[in-house]
């Protein structure tokens, strides 16, 4: 018998309306709790309920747990889904939910705590027989981080442990950079996360980026849906997405996702989570990165090629119900890519570029899917990420699926606000994406030629 029966959205933007609908789908009710800056949003439009919950910034409106929950309580709800963002990756929000009689949809919030601490993740990773970068955990001062520089050798990342989103993260070249950078990543994690630890591991200087979408059962089943390339990347911010890697051949792509799945058996992991590698193209080896406990942003690229809707499976195995298919019944057809569109002007730095959307037109092609919240006369605000739209193309080849993008981003009408779909048409044009000669710092080098020209 389902329990799930009244759905709490902790979230906005586009992944609230896909949360939204997948419940509709399963017959679920829903109430979205919105900011004062959203009570006109999309998903306040099509949710069963809206309820406002605070003021525009996210810490007393998304951030704001007690908040969530209470309304949550309120509305009779039976779970909560985070999405991903705000409280997605929050063991105390996830535990409190738990305490409240609320099914949290998604990873336990052990997981969250041990997974979500990048020192302890690489750790597990290690116990699980899963490959991880050379490097030290823990480190708590510059003499040691030059020592650590000298034993694996230059380039290294030094990183925040508490981490995520791109930031406190520094690459050093040279022994000579290690203090300035050291000190600047250890200020900003502890600024951005509360949480001032550090640690090294070596830089892959030829780098893909490549992760694994996988889901645990009750049963303790766990599932892999393959692999999506996230490599096109500007300052570890991921701007277009693929899958399968065009990069990997059938052995290494297969004894990547079984690494996935390794680790989140070992972890006892239940519901969605993404397990990323870095993946050095000049020795075919792969290296655990981070495992994300919750919903990625991507996932319509694996929907894509797996016709599986991940959100609709993230309920049901909240809701007790067994993965109800095995890993031969998951297959993968032709070839998608994602590109996100941003409200953010390139040619100002990438500046955000609030303001009223006056057009607004996505494309009508077979083949393509735009996840978006957007709609003429939305007020797109300053106060939140600036993700506006994920545009998903799929073909039965690569160069069907990037002609298709084309297609897709050449028929999107948006007008009122700057965004990044220009540049994103550039990229998937380009002759580094075309021919697939991409590392993680290809994007960054093509902006700066075009900045030049």
């Amino acid at each position: 018998m389902r329990r799930i029966k009244k759905v709490y959205v902790a979230n906005r933007g586009e992944v609230a309306v896909h949360i939204i609908r997948a419940c509709r789908r399963l017959g679920v009710q829903t109430v979205v709790g919105v900011s004062e800056a959203d009570r006109y949003g999309m998903a306040a439009m099509i949710a069963d309920e809206a309820v406002v919950i605070g003021a525009a910034a996210p810490k007393v409106s998304y951030l704001d747990i007690n908040a969530n929950i209470e309304c949550a309580l309120r509305t009779g709800c039976d779970a909560i889904h985070p999405g991903y963002g705000f409280l997605a990756e929050n063991a105390r929000f996830a535990a409190q939910c738990q305490s409240s009689g609320l099914i949290f949809i998604g990873p336990d919030s052990a997981s969250i705590e041990g997974l979500g601490d990048k020192e302890a993740a690489r750790q597990l990773a290690d116990e699980a027989g899963v490959p991880t970068v050379p490097g030290e955990n823990g480190v708590t001062d510059v003499s040691v981080a030059k020592e650590v520089g000298r034993r694996i050798g230059y380039p290294i990342m030094i990183k925040a442990a508490a981490g995520g989103g791109g930031r406190g993260i520094r690459v050093v070249r040279s022994e000579e950079e290690i203090a300035h950078a050291f000190t600047n990543a250890m200020a900003e994690a502890g600024a951005v996360f509360g949480d001032s630890r550090l640690y090294i591991e070596k830089y892959v200087q030829n780098a893909r980026h490549i992760e694994v979408q996988i889901a645990g059962d009750e049963s303790g089943r766990t599932l892999h849906f393959g692999e999506r390339d996230c490599t096109s990347q500007r300052r570890n911010q991921k701007i277009i997405e693929e899958s399968p890697s065009p990069v990997l051949d059938a052995q290494t792509r297969q004894r990547l996702c079984l690494s996935a799945v390794q680790l989140a058996e070992h972890c006892g992991y239940k519901n969605l989570g993404t397990v990323e590698f870095i993946y050095d193209v000049d020795t075919n080896e792969f290296y655990f990165m981070e495992m994300n406990t919750r919903l990625q942003v991507e996932y319509p690229v694996t929907e894509a090629c797996t016709n599986i809707d991940l959100i609709e499976l993230s309920i049901r195995i909240a809701d007790g119900e067994p993965i109800p298919f095995n890993q031969d019944d998951i297959t993968h057809t032709g070839h998608a890519v994602e590109c996100r569109i941003n409200a953010e002007d390139p040619k100002n730095g990438f500046a955000p570029s609030p303001g009223a959307i006056s057009n607004w037109r996505p494309t009508d092609l077979p083949n393509v899917k735009v996840n978006s919240h957007c709609y003429p006369g939305l007020q797109i605000t300053p106060f939140y990420d600036s993700l506006i739209a994920k545009v998903v193309a799929w073909g039965e080849t690569r160069d069907q699926a990037i002609e298709n993008m084309a297609l897709a981003l050449e028929g999107l009408e948006i007008e009122g606000i700057r965004t990044t779909k220009d540049l994103c048409m550039e990229l998937v044009q380009s002759e580094n994406f075309r021919s697939n000669s991409m590392n993680t710092q290809w994007v960054e080098k093509y902006i700066d030629n075009r900045k030049q020209q």
